[in-house]
């Protein structure tokens, strides 16, 4: 197997169990305390902590593990002029298996479950405090990869993201999607942790506005950051012969 295509497996498998832990743990949240969303909301983002940690740890040696394509768009982009990072043609491939991932590890948490395996959801969440939200969140996870990264410090991921993400889910109105491929795949389950499709624009707006903060504050704060592009969100394997032609 290539190595383009093996980091594109690591994507893909990578952001669909992460959005089986999400959706899992909120629908065993859902099932072991009805009616509590305080203790739900708890449970769900103490498994999304353990979770993400995990899967950082497993696929970020192959692909980086960034499993969210504003995080892959950002490392295409600030490692452009200097040949790090993601090409063009690796950044598209990239977002077609994280978005095809988290809409598959959707349904296996319903079939898990045994909620019915395509469901979608009618849980609207747009309102000005949680697209604020989740400008937020999405500014602060660029924030701490893309700055772990220039400080050498990308070994730490694992921890720092998951506890970012953990820490999120409860200081954000919008309990920190920041994620469009996530957001994408919870539109597939309509329980505690499903997005209504008509949220799902606005949602991914606010995630992208919310990167283009989070990579310019990082830019500006530590000037040379493209030359640690291929260590997002982890240093993975890359070489070179599997690139594709940079834009």
């Amino acid at each position: 197997m290539s190595g383009l295509a093996r980091r594109l497996v690591a994507e893909f498998v990578g952001s669909a169990l992460l959005v089986a832990v999400v959706v899992g743990s909120g629908i065993a949240a859902e099932q072991l305390s009805p009616g509590n969303t305080g203790l739900q909301l708890l449970e769900n983002s103490t498994a999304t902590v353990f979770g993400l940690g995990v899967l950082i740890l497993v696929f970020g040696p192959v692909s980086g593990a960034h499993f969210n394509p504003v995080v892959s768009l950002a490392d295409w982009w600030i490692g452009r002029r200097s040949g790090t990072g993601l090409g063009g043609g690796e950044v598209l491939a990239y977002i077609g298996a994280q978005v095809a991932g988290c809409s598959a590890g959707a349904v296996l948490a319903n079939v898990m479950f045994e909620v019915g395996a395509f469901q979608v959801s009618t849980h609207d969440r747009v309102t000005d405090g949680h697209l604020v939200g989740e400008v937020v969140a999405t500014a602060g996870l660029l924030a701490v990869i893309f700055a772990l990264a220039r400080t050498g410090r990308a070994a730490m991921s694992a921890a720092a993201v998951g506890a970012y993400i953990g820490a999120a889910y409860w200081f954000t109105s919008s309990t920190s999607f920041a994620n469009p491929a996530v957001t994408v795949g919870r539109m597939f389950s309509d329980t505690f942790a499903g997005i209504a499709p008509g949220s799902v624009p606005a949602f991914v707006g606010a995630q992208v506005l919310g990167a283009v903060l989070g990579l310019g504050l990082i830019v500006w704060l530590y000037p040379g950051s493209a030359a640690t592009a291929d260590n997002v969100v982890v240093p993975h394997d890359n070489p070179e012969p599997e690139k594709l032609s940079r834009v």
